[in-house]
């Protein structure tokens, strides 16, 4: 890509972020969603591109933050399987 381009795309991201905070559609959240599945994808771009560390690295970091991002999810998902588990377990309880 020309350097143009790449400027004239960068400041066109800019320019539409500060109109959204304008109207007030803020996108740090949204960001802060897409950023980890960002990571993972260009690291798998960058181990496809032969950069091998470089793409293991990104897709680490991006799957590290992705889990601490949805860890109290995965934490309640855990507590009901457990939950499921213990009842079935206390169903099928034979008595002698």
């Amino acid at each position: 890509m020309d350097g143009k381009k790449v400027l004239g795309i960068l400041l066109a991201v800019v320019g539409g972020i500060v109109v959204l905070n304008f109207i007030g559609v803020h996108i740090g959240s949204i960001i802060g969603f897409l950023f980890p599945f960002i990571l993972i994808g260009l690291g798998v771009v960058g181990y496809r591109n032969d950069k091998k560390w470089l793409g293991g690295i990104l897709v680490a970091l991006g799957a590290i933050w992705l889990f601490g991002k949805y860890l109290g999810l995965i934490l309640v998902i855990a507590a009901i399987v457990l939950i499921i588990y213990g009842v079935s377990q206390y169903r099928n309880r034979r008595s002698y």
